[in-house]
């Protein structure tokens, strides 16, 4: 039995994915890529860690909220690096085989909803990203 929520598993894995990303990496640092809160202090950002999850009987569907922000006058950069984010989570376990992760297995992660808005009080620019994983335990 398992003592971690599968959200805090994929969390993990989500970021794994991302600091791996060639595309996304150009964009934002590493570092700058981690579980916070709020605006950020320093940009470039992408804020990972807001989850939840469904619990079925055989398995989870974990959420997952990732948050991007740039310092820009529009949302060209904001947009560059949520689409270098979709990629990097594509995942189908039947094409690329099952995530093996820490006491969890994720059959499919998938990105459900992008939005992009603009920061009223400053010249700041925010994507949020939806993604789902469905997991199950190892």
């Amino acid at each position: 039995m398992t003592t971690s929520d599968p959200s805090l598993i994929l969390q993990e894995a989500i970021r794994a994915r991302l600091i791996a990303s060639e595309e996304l990496l150009a964009l934002v640092p590493p570092d700058n890529i981690r579980d916070a809160t709020g605006r950020p202090e320093i940009m470039p950002a992408v804020y990972v860690g807001e989850g939840s999850t469904n619990f079925g009987r055989w398995n989870a569907t974990s959420q997952q909220t990732l948050h991007v922000w740039f310092q820009e006058p529009g949302l060209e950069k904001c947009k560059q690096a949520v689409s270098a984010i979709v990629a990097a989570l594509r995942m189908d376990a039947q094409v690329d085989g099952v995530l093996h992760l820490d006491g969890w297995d994720c059959h499919d992660l998938t990105v459900t909803l992008t939005r992009f808005m603009r920061d009223p009080h400053g010249s700041f620019s925010h994507g949020v990203i939806s993604a789902a994983g469905i997991m199950k335990v190892a």
